[in-house]
């Protein structure tokens, strides 16, 4: 089991976590040869554990599509401080701002998304959130979780519970 982080140029192989933009993490668990429309290919076989889902990504496409190495120890650290920031809510309709968020979530960069939890966060004292909100702050926290789990190789609760840390000291 490698961990590569955004540091490392290098193509992937069979064990690495990597990060496909619109699933989160996954894990390489193979490189093979298919044959599209008669041509032979080579593809990263992605494996998404938690969405029960598996991707075949075109080696010679993978940087183009997004697919990227887990972040690095100082991106997380990054985002983990974000996460401690003011939230910045704009004051346009609910339905530009979800959309802006969405796009956040789908780009794959932590510290975008790190923003959205942030923004989208609500203390004990706050009123509740929408449904969408809710959908919203959990999916982008989710991912979250997930990619600095993978980092730090630690269980999700635990990177759960240093995110829900995070969060709280801001309001401290």
């Amino acid at each position: 089991m490698s961990k590569k982080t955004a540091n490392d140029n290098s193509s992937f192989k069979k064990g690495d976590f990597i990060v496909y933009p619109a699933h989160g993490v996954g894990r390489v668990t193979g490189v093979e040869k298919d044959t599209v429309a008669g041509f032979d290919i080579e593809v990263y076989v992605v494996a998404f554990e938690q969405d029960k889902m598996v991707l075949r990504v075109p080696t010679a496409k993978a940087t183009q599509s997004g697919m990227r190495p887990l972040s690095s120890d100082k991106i997380v650290k990054d985002a983990l401080k974000t996460l401690k920031g003011k939230a910045r809510v704009k004051r346009t309709m609910w339905s530009r701002r979800a959309q802006e968020y969405e796009a956040k979530i789908n780009s794959g960069d932590l510290i975008s998304i790190a923003e959205v939890v942030r923004d989208l966060h609500r203390g004990e004292d706050q009123p509740e959130q929408s449904y969408s909100e809710r959908q919203l702050y959990e999916s982008a926290l989710d991912r979250m979780i997930r990619e600095v789990a993978a980092v730090e190789n630690i269980e999700h609760d635990v990177a759960r519970e240093k995110l829900s840390k995070s969060l709280l000291a801001k309001a401290a």
